[in-house]
């Protein structure tokens, strides 16, 4: 899910620009500087449609990241679910 990350000028300096990140999936050819233009178009287009238009912190965006990592990495470690091996492991 794609979600746009907050923080004004040290953000966009810090992510190049891809900071808007539902404008640049929406808009991929559209330079990164021109992104902020349309980002009042796109939320006003989502709200009157009723799509999310999510917006974290840096922060926030890396919690995300390492709790979806920690889940898919946890749940992969064991990839088999048979019946008879948890049966033997208990």
């Amino acid at each position: 899910m794609s979600r746009n990350v907050s923080g004004g000028a040290p953000v966009a300096f810090l992510m190049g620009g891809l900071n808007y990140q539902i404008e640049h999936h929406l808009f991929p050819s559209m330079p990164r500087p021109n992104l902020h233009k349309v980002r009042p178009m796109v939320r006003d287009f989502c709200a009157e449609h009723g799509i999310d238009y999510t917006e974290t912190t840096l922060p926030g965006a890396y919690r995300a990241i390492v709790a979806h990592l920690n889940e898919v990495g946890l749940r992969a470690r064991d990839p088999f679910t048979c019946p008879v091996a948890q049966q033997l492991r208990t």
